[in-house]
């Protein structure tokens, strides 16, 4: 039975929506093109916030299980290209980060909420995980995703696949 995740509205067992964005390194990507693949579809708030740089990290650390299991990683967030290409070079990453400045994923995958900070209420990306089969269709959604064992969760869920 497919299962959902209150932060949003795309479900197990949907198309996941495709999408356009460019890398760091200015390379466009499309999540078409991983057709075959699965797909590791991370939201994040923030380059260089501790706990983004902690979620980023630990998906490094993971690409070789993960690759063999026939998976890919893309991280997005609303920070530039030049941000991403900063932060995936100080804390090395070999994997994709898009830039999704005009928030077209972000919206698309229904992860731009309101969130309150300090009294503060403002429009935040959550931070939430999508896996994608080789077709396309979404098979695990992780919505306020809390860093620490995320990555494990992540590969286990794979792994199920």
């Amino acid at each position: 039975m497919a299962t959902s995740d209150r932060t949003t509205s795309l479900k197990e067992g949907m198309t996941a929506p495709d999408f356009s964005a460019r890398t760091g390194d200015g390379e466009e990507i499309r999540l078409s093109q991983f057709r075959g693949r699965k797909v590791v579809l991370y939201f994040y708030p923030k380059d260089n916030t501790p706990g983004c740089t902690a979620e980023a990290c630990a998906f490094r650390d993971l690409k070789d299980e993960m690759r063999a299991l026939g998976a890919v990683v893309l991280g997005v967030s609303k920070d530039s290209a030049k941000s991403h290409q900063r932060f995936s070079a100080k804390h090395g990453l070999n994997f994709p980060l898009l830039a999704d400045t005009d928030q077209e994923v972000i919206r698309a995958y229904d992860v731009l909420k309101e969130k309150t900070m300090c009294g503060r209420t403002s429009l935040g990306v959550v931070r939430s995980t999508f896996i994608i089969d080789g077709e396309g269709v979404i098979r695990k959604v992780f919505g306020e995703v809390k860093v620490a064992g995320h990555d494990r969760q992540v590969l286990e869920a794979l792994k199920a696949l």
